[in-house]
């Protein structure tokens, strides 16, 4: 047994260029006969003999399912419309109470790390990363799965879903995890105040590179415009693929690219921190940028007038655009070209999805009704028509239906049945990572109405174009198919200090940079990334990885 198993229980970039509660009642599930951790479903115990709910559970099932809180004023993430259409349509209907729980997007770890140290997590553990969602595994708070299972309550969903889950659901021989989908497809990306730009003599066009990028933040700067965006890196770690060769060496890629703990001590991150340096030496950034450390504070800098840049998920929905019009009437806007933030010679490299979205697991102390239940919960969501309500609203009020059947959002709209301003993703995320339609076309039509802001459609062109133009620069992660003890031994207190060493290589003066910084990586290997790095190269020397 690992270290971490015999103990109990944890931004996208600093700089914005580089874009990219109780469970239920609140009581312990232990009494209500919860397999012990590892064992095998209980209802499952014989293949295809699972009981039969298609009428409803014999008694009253509580189902605790997480979903993001992301601080959206004025939506209560676990009373609103939808999660009271989820109690009608799905829980009344088969005897179950719905009940959601809240996990703060920027916290999640901690979040159910704390729930379940309370007994009071919910039947889903969930994360979008695998190395997480393996540390999970790894401190045996999963249920071992029977995939017949699944397939008997959740038929729609596995056809949806069934071959991912075979292809990376198994973890040491033991089916853990279950993944809803994710179409090749994203709308995060960096905004840029066009008109700044153009204010200082330059074009959209000219943004190259990032030596292209810098100078135009130091003429922003010499007009007393503003600076670039920025936030505190933390809980995701892919700032330094600009910085990095092409093309890529996959045993190296393997070794160094890691969500759960940050590189710090190759070439690449060391690019990427000179210039981060440079940057905050010369006033290019904010230069409290490691104050800001959820999106609100980043996204205030912005509406403010004070930063040019802001790293967001583009929706139809979003109040950014309005809200920095209210400061400065005369704001134009443009997505950043993805050449801004790569040195002259290098590659718009990215890290490109797994292919599936969220990953989940059961909770080790979820009963079998409660397990066959969140299968029925993830089947009634995948059927056509309950997706496309989640996903859209009420037709006539949200929405009307285009000749294309394509709905067509009201913008205005701020009746009952709003929807959040991610249109509803935390909910429907658990089957599927973005809308689908029938064909491809439609699809990507839908995606971009959905995306568009009123009146900066053009945003989403480019983009959906910039997306199209960097698609061979992406690529995956490896996926370790063991557990590796360092990693969950070590990833808390490494985050803890990678934060304080880079701010302090970062917040150096440039004649220091050098010497902090070589002492900085020396105390991080020290402190346990040495032995991560170890285990990582036995598990590759091993072929144990995809």
């Amino acid at each position: 047994m690992s270290r971490q198993k015999r103990s109990w229980l944890a931004g996208i970039a600093a700089v914005a260029l580089l874009a990219g509660c109780s469970g239920g009642g609140g009581a312990s599930k232990e009494a209500e006969g919860a397999p012990a951790s590892g064992d095998k479903p209980a209802a499952a115990s014989e293949a295809g003999s699972f009981p039969d709910y298609s009428k409803g559970f014999p008694e009253k099932v509580s189902l605790d399912i997480p979903v993001y809180e992301r601080a959206f004023e004025g939506w209560n993430v676990t009373d609103n419309y939808y999660t009271r259409w989820i109690q009608k349509e799905f829980g009344d209907k088969y005897n179950v109470s719905v009940n959601f729980v809240p996990i703060t997007r920027s916290s999640e770890v901690t979040d159910f790390e704390q729930l379940l140290a309370s007994h009071k997590a919910p039947d889903i553990i969930f994360h979008y990363d695998m190395p997480q969602a393996l540390a999970y595994y790894g401190e045996d708070v999963l249920q071992e799965l029977n995939y017949d299972e699944v397939k008997n309550y959740a038929p729609t969903y596995w056809k949806n879903t069934g071959e991912t889950i075979e292809q990376y659901g198994t973890i040491d021989d033991k089916p853990t995890f279950v993944f809803a989908s994710r179409p090749n497809a994203d709308n995060f990306t960096t905004i840029i105040r066009k008109d700044w730009v153009e204010k200082v003599g330059m074009k959209m066009e000219d943004l190259t590179s990032l030596e292209k990028y810098n100078e135009m933040l130091k003429k922003w700067k010499e007009a007393g415009l503003g600076a670039a965006g920025g936030s505190l890196i933390q809980n995701s770690f892919n700032y330094n693929y600009a910085f990095r060769d092409w093309p890529i060496d996959e045993k190296y890629r393997a070794l160094y690219s890691d969500l759960s703990v940050a590189d710090f001590t190759t070439a690449d991150t060391e690019r990427f921190l000179r210039n981060l340096n440079y940057q905050y030496n010369n006033g290019l950034i904010d230069k409290e940028f490691y104050l800001r450390d959820d999106d609100s504070k980043t996204k205030a800098e912005f509406v403010a007038g004070k930063t040019g840049t802001y790293s967001t998920y583009l929706t139809n929905n979003t109040d950014v655009f309005g809200a920095t019009m209210k400061n400065n009437a005369d704001a134009e806007f443009a997505i950043l070209p993805p050449g801004a933030g790569v040195p002259e010679g290098r590659k718009p490299q990215g890290r490109a999805y797994w292919p599936f979205g969220f990953i989940m697991g059961i909770n080790y102390e979820s009963t079998d009704m409660e397990r066959a239940a969140v299968w029925m919960y993830l089947e009634w969501m995948s059927q056509p028509e309950n997706l496309f309500f989640l996903q859209n609203g009420v037709e006539g009020e949200n929405y009307t239906l285009d000749d294309q059947g394509i709905a067509v959002r009201k913008p205005d709209y701020k009746g009952e049945s709003v929807l959040a301003q991610n249109n509803n993703k935390d909910y429907w995320a658990l089957v599927t990572e973005t809308a689908q339609y029938p064909d491809a076309e439609k699809t990507l039509e839908a995606n971009k109405r959905n995306w568009s802001p009123p009146g900066q459609e053009k945003l989403v062109d480019d983009l959906v174009k910039y997306y199209e133009e960097t698609s061979e620069f992406r690529t995956p992660d490896a996926l370790f198919t063991v557990v590796l003890d360092s990693v969950n031994d070590y990833k808390a207190d490494l985050n803890v200090l990678f934060q304080e060493l880079y701010l302090k290589v970062a917040l150096a003066p440039e004649d220091q940079f050098d010497k902090i910084y070589e002492e900085a990586k020396q105390q991080y290997l020290d402190a346990g990334y040495q032995e991560i790095l170890d285990e990582k190269q036995e598990a590759i020397d091993d072929g144990k990885y995809k």
